[in-house]
Formats: structure tokens, C-alpha cells, sequence
């Protein structure tokens, strides 16, 4: 995170499943999603199967920000935030696929890099 403007007062605890079994973090800058139809439901956005880069947006979600801290998954309680600079080559999977789509879903957030 290179410049925290604002965030989910309070944070989330994340809706881990489905998340790969063999990462034992969520690192900062995960993007996190969130259920359009239960807007309590926050997850980090799907890995693809290729462990390398975000798999879709699922069906009925919504992009809410980012992860501010790493955290591990078993006590994934995060703070997410929505408007900022993020560190788009430090972020754990390439953002270049959903950066137009973020964009779009949250005009405050911003990927760059030095």
C-alpha cells in the first residue's frame, strides 16, 4: 500500500473458502470482493488454477478494494481499502486483467508503481 486514503470502517473477516489450500497468508494488496445479494459476504477475489494470476469475478460479486495488511488465513480479519495507492508490482497476482474493471468499481483506487 503506497498512500492510504480510506477504508471499510472496522475492517471484515474474509469468507475463506475456496481460497487455495496451500497459501497460509492473505498478502496486502489482495483484491477483496463482495456479495451483491448477501453484502455481508466479503472473500479475496478466486485464485486462478494456475496459481498465478486472479481467476474470474464470480457471478453475484462485487470488487470492494484491497487487503492493508498481510494476515494469516486461519484469523483473516482484514482491513480493506477502497481508495489509495497500491504497489500494482508488489501485489501478490497481476491486477492487469481486473484493472479496468476496478477502475470502474472503484474510481479512488489506484495501481502504480515507481
Amino acid at each position: 500500500i503506497r498512500r492510504y486514503g480510506a477504508g471499510i470502517k472496522g475492517g471484515r473477516t474474509l469468507d475463506m473458502t475456496d481460497f487455495p489450500s496451500d497459501l497460509k497468508c492473505i498478502k496486502a494488496g489482495h483484491v477483496v470482493i463482495r456479495s451483491t445479494e448477501d453484502e455481508t459476504l466479503h472473500k479475496p477475489m478466486p485464485v486462478a488454477s494456475d496459481g498465478k494470476n486472479y481467476d474470474s469475478l464470480p457471478e453475484n460479486f462485487e470488487y470492494v478494494g484491497v487487503v492493508v495488511a498481510t494476515k494469516p488465513v486461519d484469523y483473516p480479519l482484514v482491513g480493506i481499502m477502497y481508495d489509495g495507492e497500491v504497489n500494482d508490482v508488489a501485489s501478490p497476482y497481476p491486477v492487469t486483467s481486473i484493472k479496468a474493471a476496478m477502475k470502474t468499481a472503484l474510481p479512488g483506487l489506484v495501481f502504480m508503481h515507481d
